[in-house]
């Protein structure tokens, strides 16, 4: 430990990234080799999924080390992207109307720039409510001049909590990255890495649990694996991963506890919130290719990929293909968990920027 505090800030997250990567190389070449054994079709099933959500590391640990490399101005800039390419995955599974045209236009190109340009100029004071209140109240104003009444308030009410977890959500990690903790100048991708860590344990720990744990989902409609048995496990190892990780903070062991369990708690919630909604929308994966057509009264018309050729045969011959990557899969607990975990840090700290 002590060889490691006498190192320079930037040496420490350079030895931390070779560590990353060192580990996820060497995951990726055991999983090479594993898959050249013959597999029957579930373990090939398993293999699949193993394989997606090691793509989804690989990914999360380059966005990462892009977003220290770049600096804060790159790192602010990069979770713009991210929340750009997350609010058009929602909003393309979501019912919209001809009339929600400019809402959706100033949720892209107004809200979305302006709260990213509040976190890179350090307002944090004004970030933390130019959503909630501001955008909030513009995004129905703007709605109702277009003149369109037919599901009013489903329609904006969904606009409003795209917003509100694809951009106010995600643009408190990059938020991290700017705090300033005295002694501890310049080590805020230290706090991403934790955040982003305790997360991903607390995930993967409450859906290998709820395999071997009595099945008791408290919404079996909504989800098979969520119960308060799994999700208090799972918040409880990421916050014992939180706390091994207590040295590359400025939290002490137990601080770093009680931050990890804030932080693992909120994002399995998140994730079990952002469940319900795709089973509103009748998807399994955020993911899923849909294919959309806009009706003469303005309505929009959406079916899944097994859809595809019975929508693409009928009249609606103008139909075509949109949808997304599964990004929200990947970023719903990090977008519940980052404004949680952000705010008691610079709560119980008292930092003001």
């Amino acid at each position: 430990m002590g060889w490691l505090r006498e190192l320079s800030v930037d040496q420490q997250i350079s030895l931390l990234f070779v560590m990353v990567f060192g580990a996820l190389g060497l995951v990726t070449l055991g999983a090479f080799f594993f898959s050249l054994r013959e597999r029957n079709s579930s373990a090939a099933a398993r293999d699949l999924r193993f394989k997606r959500d090691l793509r989804a590391a690989w990914l999360g640990a380059t966005v990462f080390w892009l977003s220290w490399v770049s600096g804060p101005l790159g790192a602010t800039l990069l979770f713009g992207l991210l929340s750009f390419l997350a609010l058009r995955e929602f909003i393309t599974l979501m019912h919209t109307r001809r009339s929600d045209h400019r809402s959706l236009l100033a949720a892209f190109f107004v809200v979305l720039p302006l709260q990213y340009a509040l976190v890179g100029n350090r307002n944090f004071d004004l970030f933390t409510v130019f959503i909630p209140v501001y955008a909030f109240i513009a995004i129905p104003v703007i709605s109702a001049l277009a003149g369109d009444p037919e599901r009013f308030l489903e329609r904006n009410a969904k606009i409003q909590w795209g917003i509100m977890v694809c951009v106010f959500g995600l643009s408190h990690a990059p938020a991290l990255l700017l705090l300033d903790f005295p002694q501890h100048a310049g080590q805020g991708a230290f706090l991403v890495f934790f955040l982003v860590v305790v997360a991903m344990v607390a995930q993967v720990t409450q859906e290998a649990l709820s395999r071997w744990l009595r099945r008791r989902p408290l919404a079996r409609a909504i989800s098979r694996s969520f119960s308060w048995r799994a999700w208090m496990l799972g918040a409880l190892v990421g916050a014992l991963a939180g706390a091994a990780l207590y040295w590359i903070t400025p939290f002490k062991p137990w601080q770093a506890f009680a931050m990890g369990l804030i932080a693992g708690g909120s994002g399995l919630l998140g994730e079990f919130v952002m469940k319900a909604l795709k089973k509103d929308v009748g998807v399994r994966f955020w993911g899923n290719r849909t294919l959309t057509h806009e009706m003469p009264d303005g309505s929009t018309i959406t079916a899944g990929s097994d859809s595809a050729g019975a929508l693409a045969g009928s009249s609606l011959s103008q139909a075509g293909l949109t949808g997304a990557v599964g990004l929200l899969d990947r970023i719903a607990p990090l977008a519940f968990a980052a404004p949680v975990f952000f705010h008691s840090v610079r709560w119980y700290f008292q930092l003001r920027g």
